[in-house]
């Protein structure tokens, strides 16, 4: 399993954009598994926009994404960059 710790960038959070190209970068890697882990709150398993988008995921949050699966560093690294990514252009001030 690998493990990392990222901060959302983005200044909107995760909201449809983000979270759709998210998904379908998990969809790349379906013999994966993506769990996101929040401070306080029980461990998501990200298999769908909602779960990814009920997590309410806003600028600055952290998170821990934990990837399992058969090419687990290559799936956890093309993840955590979207999670990290801005997405929102231009930069809002």
């Amino acid at each position: 399993m690998k493990e990392k710790t990222l901060k959302i960038n983005n200044q909107a959070g995760i909201h449809c954009r983000p979270a759709s190209a998210i998904l379908n970068a998990i969809n790349e890697f379906p013999e994966h598994e993506f769990i996101v882990s929040l401070p306080g709150r029980e461990d998501t398993e990200l298999n769908s926009i909602l779960s990814l988008i009920a997590l309410g995921l806003q600028s600055g949050d952290r998170i821990t994404l934990r990837v399992s699966g058969p090419d687990e560093d290559n799936a956890c690294a093309r993840i955590a960059s979207l999670f990290e990514f801005e997405f929102d252009f231009p930069p809002r001030m």
